[in-house]
């Protein structure tokens, strides 16, 4: 490698890195390809935009440090060259850009980071089934808090975050375990605060499994008998429905003969009233106008029986109609399902095995039955109050508990049948001593794990979901994502989407600096734990010069680096052996 520039001084040499990286992959090229409707001054929007994700890759808490750090992004030259660009815009420049940018302009974008890592994602499914025998898959709903009194942020809402009520966003999030970096983003999906878990558990396996192009065989058998058994109650739904009708019928029958004889027997005592005040006859206990009235009395008495029996059957015909209305969009959504998932099986090539981990906030009855019916073995936590008291119940029965962690012990039930669930499930009882306190927590497993056998594995294998609570931690403090850099909905989509696509960008070239760079710090050789805050706030902050050449650049870093001593040799190729399209099923609508 010959240099043939005069070495720059960088004080951001991770940068330098992954900027010929995004050139290997050809990030760059598509991303100054991008029809954007600005105009152009001394930097193009592209050329902005692009500023943007290297500042969240840099790990900037704020849009402004691009310009007012200790050392500027966008005085460094070096980091402009290396990402293909003549020299970076002020940081008021990229705010304008992105205050400006369209939903459009940013959807473009996010295709572009799409079809970049599309060939990662494909190689690290093909390889977690070879190696697992099935993918792993992590859905999480993650708060994006803005100060509550804001008025300037579009499309937010009051919900939970961070275990409090906050104004924000919320992030609906899926990661895939992969063999070769830990964890890689699937897909991410922003909504309004009051967006709640529950709602968001099918969008997301959806996007995820748009972007694998892979998916389990629906199981069209068990949602075939569910929707046998739905239709077996359909006779009976509609006796009881009619019966409530006909004795609604026979009340207001009832109730309009009461009501006619109230009426003759007012008029009666009117008559009589008035033939008595005429003849200025008193009115004694068992004189005939006396007799009238409680006569009167008796007939206005059960007119408000009636009206009351009257509007008990109304309220019953309210509630049957209500449950066979209920029993009917039930049974149209199943029968829609059922005949979409056949379509999906006749047009899935190559199924595949796939567990969908959730926490409780998903784990509601719909949508542990609808993973199920979709193919995927599920590891959940009941939602809300749906299973907690019944575990308890039943747990007073039993008298061994299995311990599976340091306070952590758990009783379990194999292929549970449940009164108000279509399927069987295993189910389990969790309770964590703390201090005094003892707490509690349940379990719901679907698939062919044997988990009521061995619950120190289902534990074990539940709470590793928490390495997607640790990417949204990831996002959040290395990436900065806590702290939202622009105003504009297009502007905060875009951020949401880059900070995702970084941490999976950083895990890609950590790969290659193995692969391709000599010398590289021993703390980034592993793929699989790169050390992402290390290489972010560090490395990404580190004093290094520069040398270029023709196939890349050499990097060394300064003396007063923490890594000083350490070089890197930077080429702008890289040797990535795809994977073949054949079990890809492209049919998604």
């Amino acid at each position: 490698m010959s240099e043939n520039e005069t070495p720059q001084l960088t004080h951001h040499a991770m940068l330098i890195a992954w900027g010929q990286f995004a050139q290997c992959l050809g990030l760059t090229e598509q991303l100054s390809a991008i029809p954007i409707k600005q105009k152009t001054v001394d930097h193009s929007p592209q050329s902005k935009i692009q500023e943007f994700l290297v500042a969240n890759l840099a790990g900037l808490a704020h849009l402004k440090e691009i310009s007012i750090a200790a050392h500027p992004l966008d005085q460094d030259l070096a980091v402009a060259q290396a990402w293909g660009q003549s020299s970076w815009a002020d940081y008021s420049g990229v705010s304008r850009t992105l205050a400006h940018l369209m939903r459009e302009e940013t959807e473009q974008i996010v295709k572009v980071l799409a079809k970049v890592s599309q060939p990662f994602i494909d190689k690290e499914a093909v390889l977690a089934l070879r190696v697992e025998g099935r993918l792993i898959l992590d859905g999480d709903l993650s708060g994006r808090p803005v100060s509550s009194t804001s008025r300037t942020y579009p499309e937010v809402g009051f919900g939970h975050m961070d275990d409090q009520v906050r104004l924000g966003y919320q992030a609906a999030m899926v990661c895939l375990q992969s063999p070769t970096y830990g964890r890689l983003w699937l897909s991410v999906s922003q909504h309004p605060g009051d967006t709640v878990s529950c709602t968001e558990a099918e969008p997301m396996i959806r996007r995820s499994e748009a972007v694998l192009g892979l998916r389990p065989t629906r199981r069209v058998d068990l949602l075939r008998k569910r929707v046998a058994d739905l239709e077996g109650r359909q006779n009976s739904l509609k006796a009881v429905n009619e019966k409530a009708s006909q004795s609604l019928a026979t009340v207001r029958q009832d109730l309009e003969e009461v009501n006619q004889q109230v009426q003759q027997w007012e008029y009666c005592v009117q008559e009589m009233e008035a033939s008595y005040e005429e003849k200025e006859r008193l009115v004694r206990p068992n004189s005939r106008l006396a007799q009238y009235r409680t006569k009167l009395a008796c007939y206005q008495k059960r007119q408000k029986r009636r009206e009351a029996t009257l509007s008990q059957a109304e309220k019953r015909l309210t509630r049957q109609q209500k449950e066979w209305q209920e029993w009917q969009s039930e049974m149209d959504l199943l029968q829609a399902r059922l005949l979409q998932f056949e379509q999906d099986n006749q047009n899935n090539a190559a199924p595949i095995q796939a567990i969908f981990r959730m926490d409780a906030g998903f784990g509601t009855m719909e949508n542990i039955a609808l993973l199920i019916e979709m193919g995927y073995e599920v590891y959940s936590k009941p939602h809300g109050n749906w299973l907690l008291g019944r575990l308890k119940n039943w747990a007073n029965d039993q008298s061994h508990w299995e311990r599976v962690g340091k306070n952590a012990e758990m009783v379990a039930w194999s292929t549970k049948e449940l009164s108000d669930f279509p399927y069987p499930l295993d189910l389990a009882l969790e309770r964590f001593h703390i201090g005094q306190q003892m707490q509690f927590g349940g379990l719901i497993h679907f698939g062919q794990d044997a988990v009521a056998e061995h619950l120190t594995t289902w534990f074990e294998r539940y709470n590793q979901r928490q390495t997607i609570e640790a990417g949204n931690k990831e996002e959040k403090q290395v990436f900065e994502l806590h702290h939202l850099k622009v105003r504009s909905r297009p502007g905060i989509l875009l951020q949401e989407q880059f900070v995702a696509f970084a941490a999976n960008f950083v895990r890609w070239a950590t790969l290659w600096l193995q692969e391709d760079c000599e010398n590289a710090s021993e703390g980034w050789l592993d793929p699989a734990h790169p050390h992402v805050k290390d290489q972010v706030k560090v490395g990404a902050r580190s004093l290094a010069w520069v040398s270029w050449c023709e196939q890349g650049c050499m990097l060394r870093f300064e003396d007063h680096s923490v890594f000083a001593g350490r070089s890197l040799k930077i080429k702008k190729q890289w040797t990535f052996q795809l994977v073949l399209p054949f079990a890809k099923s492209y049919f998604f609508s």
